[in-house]
């Protein structure tokens, strides 16, 4: 792991609904729902101030209706979204050629490899001017994280929500990872997190204190590796600028289910 916070993740805040009430000046300040509007429709994105009401994303928005009922709910238009991303995909190019987009809203920048930064001073200048040029070019916000490695950078764009900066220091990572629940480290989801708990792990701090042999036992060789390392704060995984796709997959949800086989078949064509 390098010894400055030279990695940066950025997080465009609340991406989809940000776009509709920069691109709608009378959706502004207001509760936007961005998702399918039909009867089993699911929320895209919610403005903060629809998640106000407790309306999230993978929320049904039947249900987000009956929580948000005077917002404004609208279908996603992921030509703009597309188009607006790509302006910000441009500011991160600008800072370095290392950029490792994970999706239209979200990307690591190596600051190092660009020249950009090289301390903690250098970092953080960038991440302050990177968030001034985002609001400039598209009118939107971004969360930064800094940080010495690619796991602790999001960790640091997480607490840095919405429209902050948080930069890690190098040296407190152990310090700051310890109390952090288990299911704040990369491949933790809820199946490891409950098996886990089971065998009386919920931090990070006792993730570490369980050794990588306990670990290896409970999740198997490859994870408890992996998990043992995050808990000490170790990631040495490099920005990666351009990502072989492994898979290509589009979904919908339909107003009643089809169990036609070939009306099924015309569908998925």
């Amino acid at each position: 792991m390098r010894a400055a916070p030279t990695i940066l993740h950025l997080d465009m805040d609340a991406f989809y609904a940000s776009v509709e009430q920069a691109s709608k000046p009378s959706l502004r300040g207001k509760a936007v729902v961005v998702g399918g509007l039909g009867p089993r429709g699911v929320v895209a994105t919610a403005s903060y101030e629809a998640r106000v009401f407790g309306v999230h994303s993978a929320m049904p928005t039947a249900q987000a209706r009956r929580r948000a009922p005077n917002a404004a709910y609208v279908t996603p238009r992921f030509a703009l979204y597309r188009s607006v991303s790509e302006q910000v995909m441009a500011l991160l190019r600008e800072l370095s050629p290392l950029v490792e987009p994970l999706s239209l809203d979200e990307a690591f920048v190596d600051l190092e490899a660009g020249g950009t930064a090289w301390d903690e001073p250098s970092a953080r200048a960038a991440g302050v001017r990177l968030r001034a040029d985002i609001r400039a070019v598209t009118g939107l916000t971004g969360s930064v994280g800094l940080a010495a490695s690619k796991m602790l950078a999001k960790i640091a764009s997480e607490r840095a929500k919405p429209d902050g900066l948080c930069l890690i220091e190098p040296g407190t990572e152990r310090a700051l990872l310890g109390p952090m629940p288990v299911r704040t480290l990369p491949g933790v989801g809820p199946a490891t997190g409950d098996h886990l708990r089971r065998a009386g792990i919920t931090t990070v701090d006792e993730l570490a204190e369980a050794g990588e042999d306990e670990l290896v036992r409970l999740l198997g060789k490859a994870h408890g590796h992996a998990l043992y390392a995050m808990a000490l704060a170790r990631d040495d995984r490099p920005v990666v600028a351009e990502r072989e796709a492994k898979s290509v997959s589009v979904e919908d949800t339909y107003d009643v289910d089809i169990h036609d086989r070939p009306r099924i078949g015309l569908e998925v064509r």
